[in-house]
């Protein structure tokens, strides 16, 4: 981890279009202002883990709807392939 000591007013440059500005400093609160492009996603550290882990369940898939897909496709639950007509 690189440590900087910024005064308010000053900045650091983050590849060659991110610009961290340190808008203020107040007891043990520091304002951050970030000027990054559109494509950049910037995010609080607890908003990103939150959107991380809200990805992660949505892709998740549930047992139950593994069986409704295969009743829907006409599968047998637990086995390979349509379910055989019946005689």
């Amino acid at each position: 981890m690189l440590v900087l000591t910024r005064r308010a007013g000053e900045s650091i440059v983050i590849g060659d279009d991110v610009v961290v500005t340190v808008v203020e400093v107040r007891g043990e609160v520091v304002r951050l202002g970030i000027d990054a492009p559109r494509s950049v996603q910037v995010h609080r550290e607890e908003v990103y883990r939150a959107v991380v882990e809200a990805n992660r369940l949505a892709a998740a898939v549930s047992d139950d709807a593994v069986a409704a897909l295969a009743a829907g496709l006409g599968a047998r639950p637990g086995g390979a392939g349509p379910a055989s007509p019946s005689a």
